[in-house]
């Protein structure tokens, strides 16, 4: 089983089932306790019991204030964020108040210590630099921290102050959860002095090392360049799924360095072979390594910020490095090779096109899951918030007749493509045959292709000339197209079909083909 290498403790589950009426804990216990996520409990509707794959009902009638009077009596004290939890435990409690302040709903988060799952990342906490975590909500981030917390404290005897708002990492009570080891926990009295508390760790305890959980404020992030600044390791977690998300977040991009616009010299910018408006980075960043977290046994490691950042601000996807542990507890990585900026016409119409990855808008459709299958594919493809941006808009192919919809992509010039569901595999096969990615294309036809571009590009680089190819059927045409553009080359298609072909620039100036 995947999980093997992990401990959970079932004794601390059943600390949070014994705060539930009996008629609830009966019916909790003929589930599997192990794989249990959470309790709701909301006045006048039925009580459920949260799996990975199901929800099973825990009563054929609806909550009653007395009950969830019975629970709120026997967990801690809800704070100005509305959460509570179990002492010594990492269960969290979490409350629905109404109008007036009384308690109508109950979400009871089950908090698991796990161990083992630190090996991913243990060689770059050892460095002693800062290292930021990236990641969408339930994809490990916090269980990564406390782990890391037990580690530098306990096996690498560092100094280690956990903040801890919320009490997220270490759990509730004054004594905080084994699961941190020997490190040290501030709590956070209110979520808005975050950014106090991490300074007054440092004024006044002597850490070596620094954890804190979703830096999510400016206050937070200028606290966070002070920390490192005075030479204490951080790490830490922020909002945002990966490098370019946290980049565009005006709030959060002081962590990797910032954004600031620049206008170059005439001299400057013809070297440079870009436009006189420039995007560079505006500070050294506060941590030195970024992870995205891809899933809790996946990561992507940019172990260098700073050039990670200047890659992406010259539109280029950034070099990072895979690491994935299997179910054995082996850890494999793979290294990714920064991708071009995308050269070649979406459409085969000949018009010049957009610089960078290729744009992609969900409409109505899950952006987190489309991103997810972006990456796995490596594509040098990012998604969009608006269709007026885009050079692709996928929809539900139930959304076909939308009028609203048609009018945008009229509107925006972008392509429109269709999926039967909003799953990850329907957006996989879509993004294959956009992006060509095809097993099927073989045989001396597409040896032939390749072997002619190649010598095609080898020409127009060396020669500085325009170098008309051999007409080719569509799908051939896409892949000359990437061909062309990874060697920094623009192509054009001039010609019908049957006799269609490519036309390849000497230069990158040569935008209007």
């Amino acid at each position: 089983m995947k999980n093997d290498r992990r401990k959970t403790s079932g004794e601390d589950i059943l600390l949070l089932v014994a705060t539930l009426p009996v008629e609830l804990q009966g019916a909790l216990h003929k589930t599997d306790l192990e794989r249990l996520l959470e309790v709701v409990m909301d006045l006048g509707r039925i009580p459920e019991a949260r799996f990975p794959d199901k929800v099973v009902p825990l009563s054929d009638r609806p909550v009653t204030l007395d009950e969830l009077a019975h629970v709120t009596a026997l967990v801690g004290e809800f704070g100005g964020d509305n959460r509570a939890g179990i002492e010594r435990t990492l269960h969290r409690i979490s409350a629905i108040r109404n109008r007036k302040g009384e308690i109508v709903g109950l979400t009871l988060r089950v908090g698991r210590a796990v161990f083992g799952g630190i090996e991913l990342l243990r060689d770059l906490i050892e460095t002693g630099q800062s290292l930021l975590i990236l990641g969408r909500p339930g994809v490990g981030k916090t269980t990564k921290l406390r782990e890391m917390a037990r580690v530098l404290a306990d096996d690498l005897h560092k100094r280690v102050i956990v903040i801890d708002t919320s009490n997220e990492i270490a759990g509730d009570g004054d004594i905080p959860h084994p699961g941190i080891g020997a490190a040290r926990r501030m709590q956070v009295p209110r979520v808005e002095r975050q950014h106090a508390v991490m300074i007054e760790a440092v004024e006044n305890h002597m850490p070596e090392v620094i954890i804190v959980d979703e830096i999510g404020t400016e206050a937070e992030a200028t606290a966070a360049r002070t920390i490192a600044e005075r030479g204490v390791q951080l790490i830490g977690t922020a909002h945002g799924n990966t490098l370019e998300n946290l980049l565009k977040n005006p709030t959060l991009s002081d962590l990797v360095g910032g954004v600031q616009v620049v206008t170059l010299s005439d001299e400057e910018a013809r070297r440079r072979r870009t436009t006189k408006t420039v995007s560079e980075r505006r500070a050294p960043p506060t941590f030195e390594i970024v992870v995205e977290m891809v899933d809790r046994d996946e990561v992507i490691v940019h172990t260098d910020t700073a050039a990670a950042v200047d890659t992406l601000l010259r539109g280029v996807a950034p070099r990072g490095v895979r690491r994935e542990q299997s179910a054995d507890g082996q850890i494999h990585v793979q290294e990714r090779e920064e991708e071009p900026p995308r050269r070649a016409a979406a459409e085969e119409q000949g018009e010049p096109a957009h610089r960078g990855p290729a744009r992609i808008f969900p409409y109505a459709l899950s952006r987190d899951l489309l991103e997810r299958v972006i990456r796995g594919l490596r594509l040098n493809a990012r998604t969009v918030g608006g269709p007026e941006q885009a050079d692709i808009v996928v929809a539900l192919r139930s959304r076909s007749d939308d009028i609203r919809l048609r009018r945008i992509v009229e509107g925006s010039g972008a392509s429109l493509h269709f999926i039967k569901r909003n799953t990850a595999n329907e957006m996989r096969r879509l993004l294959e045959r956009t992006f060509h990615i095809m097993e099927g294309i073989e045989g001396e036809e597409l040896h032939e292709m390749v072997r002619e571009t190649e010598a095609a590009i080898d020409r127009a680089l060396a020669e500085g000339e325009t170098v008309a190819l051999t007409p080719r059927r569509p799908a051939l045409r896409k892949m000359q197209h990437r061909l062309i553009a990874g060697r920094g080359l623009l192509a054009r298609s001039t010609g019908r079909e049957p006799q269609r072909h490519l036309v390849i620039g000497p230069h990158e100036d040569n935008d209007e083909g």
